[in-house]
C-alpha cells in the first residue's frame, strides 16, 4: 500500500510602491492537497483436487484451479478550499534619496576688443538615485513573502499530518511546491 501526498502552495503578493511607501494590497494563498492511495494487486489461487481410492490405488479424478485476481485501486483526492487572505499592510519605508549636486565652475576668458571679460559658467548637475527606492521596496517585499510562505508551509504540514493519521499510511511522500509571484507597481 502506497500513499503519495502532493501539496502545492501558490503565494501571490501584489505590492504597490507609492512615493516611497510600500503598500501590500493583496496576498492570495492557494493550497491544493491531493492524496493518491494505491493498493497492491492481490492474486488468490485455489486448487481443488478430487481423488478416489480404487482397490488401494489413489486415482485423481478431477483437478480444478481457480485463480482470483483482485485489483483494488483507490484514488482519493482531497482538495483544500482555497484560502484567500486579503491583507492590507502599509509598510512605511524611509528612503533616503541621494541627491548629488556637482558644481562645475568653468572660467572662460574672452578677449573682446582688447577688454578681458571673465565669464563664469556654473553647471549644476543633480543626480537622483531611484534605484535605492526599488531596492528597499524589494527587500520589504521579500520579507513579507518569506513570512507568508513560512506560515503556509506550517499549515500545510499540519494538514498532511492529519491526513496521514486518518488514512494510516505505510509510505508517505510529501512534495511541497512553493510558487511566489510578486507584482510590483511603481506609481
Amino acid at each position: 500500500m502506497k500513499i503519495v501526498v502532493v501539496v502545492v502552495v501558490v503565494v501571490v503578493v501584489v505590492v504597490v510602491v507609492v512615493e516611497g511607501v510600500v503598500v501590500v494590497v493583496e496576498v492570495v494563498v492557494v493550497v491544493d492537497v491531493a492524496v493518491v492511495v494505491v493498493v497492491v494487486v492481490v492474486v488468490v489461487v485455489v486448487v481443488v483436487v478430487v481423488v478416489e481410492v480404487v482397490e488401494g490405488v489413489v486415482v485423481v479424478v478431477e483437478v480444478v484451479v481457480v485463480v482470483v485476481v483482485v485489483v483494488v485501486v483507490v484514488v482519493v483526492e482531497v482538495e483544500v478550499v482555497v484560502v484567500e487572505v486579503v491583507i492590507v499592510v502599509e509598510v512605511v519605508v524611509e528612503v533616503v534619496v541621494v541627491v548629488v549636486v556637482v558644481v562645475v565652475v568653468v572660467v572662460v576668458v574672452v578677449v573682446v576688443v582688447g577688454v578681458v571679460v571673465v565669464v563664469v559658467v556654473v553647471v549644476v548637475v543633480v543626480v537622483v538615485v531611484v534605484v535605492v527606492v526599488v531596492v528597499v521596496a524589494a527587500v520589504v517585499v521579500v520579507v513579507v513573502v518569506v513570512v507568508v510562505v513560512v506560515v503556509v508551509v506550517v499549515v500545510v504540514v499540519v494538514v498532511v499530518v492529519v491526513v496521514v493519521v486518518v488514512v494510516e499510511v505505510v509510505v508517505v511522500v510529501v512534495v511541497v511546491v512553493v510558487v511566489v509571484v510578486v507584482v510590483v507597481v511603481v506609481v
